[in-house]
């Protein structure tokens, strides 16, 4: 097994508060109302906590039916959330798990800086595709700038 890590950084005029409460602990809510054509729902078993198992549902007729993860650390007062992709379209037979450490942290400016490293679990001498990984983190990013247009044109929400 091999584990190849990246890390991502992306700023935000928002605070670390707003942009943690919207992006990550109500996301289950607020992500496919921004975006049903990339999210069709999300589904929470347990207080969407350490422990509970978060279920994204993608909208009929795309590549992908649907990733399981379970929420390892979830910090509101840190702004971390750490969780593992453990199941579905997202991982191909070569991969055996995605962990995410994501933390948000104050920038000088008043807004916020966050930092997204994620390691891939292979499966014996699997390389991953380079293009696959990109592709990944593009569809992360557009997700956090649509909840940072909402907060930016509502803020009244997540005050």
């Amino acid at each position: 097994m091999a584990i190849t890590t990246f890390t991502e950084e992306n700023t935000s005029p928002l605070p670390p508060k707003r942009i943690f409460k919207a992006s990550i602990v109500d996301s289950h809510n607020l992500i496919p109302k921004l975006m049903p054509q990339a999210i069709k729902s999300i589904e929470v078993q347990g207080d969407g906590g350490a422990g509970s198992i978060k279920t994204i549902n993608f909208p009929d007729g795309g590549n992908f039916k649907s990733i399981k993860y379970r929420v390892d650390e979830l910090n509101e007062e840190t702004y971390t959330y750490k969780y593992t992709m453990i199941e579905g379209d997202g991982l191909v037979d070569n991969l055996e798990k995605i962990t995410y450490d994501v933390k948000f942290e104050q920038s000088a400016d008043g807004g916020s800086i966050s930092k997204v490293t994620s390691s891939y679990y292979t499966v014996g001498d699997f390389k991953l595709k380079e293009e696959e990984i990109k592709a990944g983190k593009e569809k992360v990013l557009t997700m956090f700038k649509a909840v940072e247009a909402y907060l930016l044109q509502n803020p009244e929400a997540y005050a």
